[in-house]
């Protein structure tokens, strides 16, 4: 028997009793005549104790053995005389009678610990080493349990749990696909699904009336820290509801995950934003409601100084950060070029500060008097001791650049804590979104979305003005997942993509067997989808989705592991009847 109880289970009740363990070298210490070795498997760490007055050649063994070594020990439990209260197992240790080396390691190249000496390079080159460290697995064991509590709240209520072809058609829902030559189909290809969502609708009109999948979901899209190549959705469907039945069984879901898998309970309803609102307050669909600092418009009181900068520009819009008037020179200098930084765009920054005494200085106080800059700073709700922030220009981009200033502030001031949970949803979302470039408009979720009941009859005389019945769960500035009411009217949905610029032809090569299962009874369906990586990364409160991925790419998109994408062979291109010309540089 390689073992008898794992490295995190035994506890003073069992001392006396023979055990026998097996793991991986943690660590070894030499005291005196003793040598101590930290014994490590998926579920903890026990000391082990070798007395060489004991058995000297067992302890010799002892001494030889490196990190990460792979042994198996038998010993008696005893109760430690210097207990360690930082370990589960900190009562107990192992006083070894036997020892028996598994397999010898390498010494390995970073250090196999929570704070770990290795960079992201070096750990995704070596992620089966990485995986060894604590920290990853448990964020690896919260992930199961998500999944887990998932399942059981929607089969609770009646889901049924389908899975949908991996290998399907390429269909233009935003993202690039990743395509799948066909050998038995010379010419033709797959494509990866972006998401089950023509699927999951077909099933609905199945009969399939609540469907949910943990889904792989492919994008070939530039990557960041909360994005991968291949990530996972908790896809979902249901037929003969509404959006209130929607919104009101999913927060369910959440309120249920967080309470299972990190014992926090939300005793209220999340609170619902409209689109425009998000934008007005805060410049962003995915508010970070952790803090206020709500943006004020002040256009109106800047007007009639005669300071270009502010009557050139058709908003002016403010923010207020608390007891921050005695932000130095130095720091009003460090926050300007935050603001003209490539990624926030802005051309410079204003400045009010309202003083401890009452009295108000600012940047731009040769254009205008105290009772001027004190109506600004009222109409802001400033108090003695805050300091105002003022952007300008066209307004859906300042409001954007006074966003990114917002969560910077909120940064700086520690208001934005990873163990404090804002969720809310936010809903009315614009059906479409304007291109210049091709001068036309394009879905801002997908062709399938289906418009507000009362804006239907815009979509020929005011396109931009209609509202999309879509909605998105919001949760301290990230979006953990979003979805729609569906079309499921055949003239509707030919309506829409006339719209979006789908000659009949386009869209029935496209979409046509969607559109022939319209025909048949389509019932009334609606669906989200959750984002699992991102999900659980927010419980485990990291910024990155890489670290609650057994193995994930890197920003480039490669498996840095078993560096892939790689080139395959003549003899297989041949086969697909492929040829690669790669451009010339």
């Amino acid at each position: 028997m390689y073992r008898t109880n794992t490295c995190g289970e035994l506890r003073a009740s069992d001392a006396g009793r023979t055990v026998t363990l097996s793991g991986w070298v943690q660590r070894t210490r030499k005291m005196g005549g003793m040598t101590f070795v930290d014994l490590r498997d998926r579920y903890g760490i026990t000391q082990i104790v070798f007395n060489n007055a004991d058995n000297a050649e067992l302890c010799d063994q002892a001494n030889k053995l490196g990190r990460e070594y792979v042994v198996a020990i038998t010993g008696t439990v005893a109760e430690r005389s210097n207990k360690n209260p930082n370990l589960p197992t900190g009562d107990i240790e192992i006083i070894a009678t036997s020892i028996e080396i598994l397999n010898r390691s390498d010494i390995p190249p970073f250090t196999i610990e929570d704070n770990t000496d290795g960079g992201d390079d070096l750990r995704m080159q070596y992620r089966y080493l990485d995986l060894r460290r604590a920290v990853v697995r448990r964020n690896l064991e919260l992930r199961h349990k998500v999944c887990f509590e998932i399942r059981r709240y929607l089969d609770g209520l009646n889901f049924l749990e389908v899975e949908t072809p991996i290998l399907t058609k390429s269909t233009p829902e935003g993202a690039r696909d990743f395509v799948v030559p066909s050998r038995m189909n010379p010419g033709q290809f797959y494509a990866l699904p972006q998401s089950p969502q023509l699927y999951k609708q077909l099933l609905m009109v199945g009969g399939f009336d609540r469907y949910f999948q943990i889904a792989k979901c492919f994008r070939d899209e530039d990557l960041r820290a909360d994005r991968q190549p291949e990530f996972t959705q908790i896809d979902c469907e249901m037929s003969f509801v509404e959006q209130e039945d929607v919104l009101q069984l999913f927060e369910g879901m959440v309120k249920h995950v967080f309470k299972a898998t990190k014992g926090i309970e939300f005793d209220y309803q999340f609170p619902r934003m409209t689109w425009a609102d998000a934008m007005k307050y805060y410049g962003s669909d995915k508010p970070d409601i952790r803090f206020d600092m709500r943006f004020v418009e002040i256009k109106d009181l800047t007007e009639g100084h005669d300071f270009a900068v502010f009557d050139s520009a058709a908003y002016v819009g403010a923010i207020c950060a608390p007891g921050c008037a005695d932000y130095s020179r130095k720091q009003l200098d460090q926050l300007t070029d935050f603001v003209k930084r490539p990624q926030v765009g802005a051309k410079g920054l204003v400045w009010i500060k309202l003083e401890a005494d009452g009295s108000v200085k600012s940047s731009i106080g040769k254009f205008y008097d105290d009772a001027s800059l004190m109506a600004i700073a009222e109409r802001c709700g400033a108090a003695k001791g805050d300091l105002i922030l003022v952007l300008c220009g066209e307004p859906m981009t300042t409001r954007k650049q006074l966003c990114e200033l917002r969560l910077e502030m909120g940064n700086r001031l520690g208001l934005r804590p990873s163990n404090v949970f804002k969720p809310l949803w936010v809903i009315d979302f614009p059906m479409f979104e304007w291109d210049d470039e091709t001068q036309r408009f394009y879905a801002m979720h997908h062709p399938f979305t289906m418009p507000k009941k009362e804006d239907i009859p815009l979509l020929h005389t005011d396109t931009g003005a209609v509202r999309a019945n879509a909605y998105d769960m919001v949760m301290n500035g990230v979006e953990l997942g979003g979805g729609s009411l569906r079309i499921h009217r055949p003239d509707l949905q030919n309506e829409m993509f006339e719209l979006l610029g789908f000659t009949p032809e386009r869209a029935r090569e496209k979409f046509g067997f969607l559109m022939d299962a319209f025909r048949f009874g389509a019932p009334p369906h609606a669906g989200l989808a959750f984002g699992l990586d991102r999900f659980v990364s927010m419980l485990a409160e990291l910024d990155s989705i890489r670290d609650t991925i057994a193995f994930p790419k890197n920003n480039s998109g490669r498996d840095t592991m078993n560096d892939s994408p790689a080139e395959i062979e003549q003899e297989q291109l041949d086969e697909l009847f492929l040829r690669v010309e790669l451009p010339k540089h």
